[in-house]
């Protein structure tokens, strides 16, 4: 059986392929220079954040993928996936929260914030829409 590949899909993918590169760039390079040298102030702060513009722009390409797909059942496949990502991210961090409000777990989060497990929702989604609906919609 042929998998599904709308023009949205071709797009999606290609968006996420570049900002994952992007992604890793920005994130090796700001590694690197943060050990390396003694960058402060504004540079520090801009290249700090860099790492994070492609990741935000993840959550547009999710997004602009939800707009643009023209298959209805695929767009609310997706939208679940997004609805078990969202529930579960937020589940997480408020839990995590309270764990560190009352000094169960140290200040600070490892590295493993908001999006890392909205990330792990949209796996954990996909497998719910598996296991529902007998697809992930083999899309993406």
């Amino acid at each position: 059986m042929a998998m599904y590949k709308s023009p949205a899909t071709r797009r999606y993918m290609i968006r996420m392929a570049v900002l994952m590169t992007v992604y890793l760039i920005a994130l090796f390079a700001a590694v690197r220079i943060f050990r390396h040298t003694d960058i402060a102030g504004v540079p520090a702060y801009a290249l700090a954040v860099a790492p994070a513009l492609p990741i935000i722009g993840v959550f547009w390409a999710v997004m602009r993928f939800l707009i643009e797909e023209p298959d209805e059942f695929i767009r609310m496949l997706l939208v679940r996936q997004c609805l078990v990502a969202t529930g579960f991210c937020l589940t997480v961090m408020t839990i995590w929260e309270f764990l560190q409000n009352f000094d169960l777990l140290p200040p600070g989060n490892g590295g493993f914030g908001a999006a890392f497990f909205w990330f792990i929702g949209l796996g954990i989604g996909a497998i719910y829409n598996k296991i529902t609906m007998g697809t992930i919609g083999n899309c993406a």
